[in-house]
């Protein structure tokens, strides 16, 4: 797991999405919550090198669901893809749903593989707005938080949306390929060599 962050360069990009969780939750939570977010997020782990629509990518994400939570980070718990939500007369389908047992709240995650726009926003939360009406419980569970999660923003353009919102939402991108330079890759010691200085230390003693 140590490895896996250092690879990823997890501390550069560890609570780094565009949000206004201050402005929409209390203090502790708007900390905690935003502490779990990343920006990228490092979908590298998917494999995906061709072309490929939202149903690849999301079918891809959730064959390699260990590593996604890994990605996502602590207290992440599954609930459902394409989760159906019976609005009205109309069906509608989230991407993906978990639950957070750290924050005590459903989290929306909706994906696009395209740039962000003001729209996609708006979709993400109507469907943060019917979890908390139909799936959010009293005394149980805090409010729904949305993340969106794209392949491209303009940062002005998504501080914009997130302004225009009462909801607590969250944009960032994800990234195919390795995040850490190629050079890191060389100068990083080998199991057998973190061995051998352990022996020596060993030793010593």
């Amino acid at each position: 797991m140590l490895l896996n962050f250092i690879n990823t360069d997890l501390y550069e990009r560890q609570g780094e999405a565009l949000t206004n969780f201050k402005k929409t939750l209390p203090d502790t939570e708007s900390e905690l919550a935003q502490e779990l977010t990343k920006d990228p997020y490092n979908f590298a782990f998917t494999g995906i090198t061709k072309p490929y629509n939202e149903r690849i990518l999301k079918d891809a994400l959730l064959g390699n669901i260990s590593q996604f939570f890994l990605e996502l980070g602590t207290g992440f718990a599954y609930v459902g893809k394409e989760f159906r939500l019976q609005i009205g007369q109309k069906e509608k389908f989230i991407d993906l749903l978990f639950y957070n047992l750290i924050l005590s709240c459903y989290v929306v995650i909706e994906v696009k593989i395209g740039e962000f726009d003001f729209q996609d926003l708006g979709q993400l939360s109507g469907y943060v707005v019917a979890c908390n009406h139909l799936l959010k419980k009293e005394g149980r569970d805090n409010p729904t938080i949305g993340l969106l999660i794209c392949r491209q923003k303009d940062s002005l353009l998504a501080q914009y949306a997130l302004e225009g919102s009462n909801l607590p939402l969250g944009i960032s991108e994800y990234d195919l390929s390795k995040l850490y330079p190629e050079k890191i890759e060389g100068t990083m010691p080998t199991i057998e060599e973190i061995e051998m200085k352990l022996n020596n230390i060993n030793k010593k003693m």
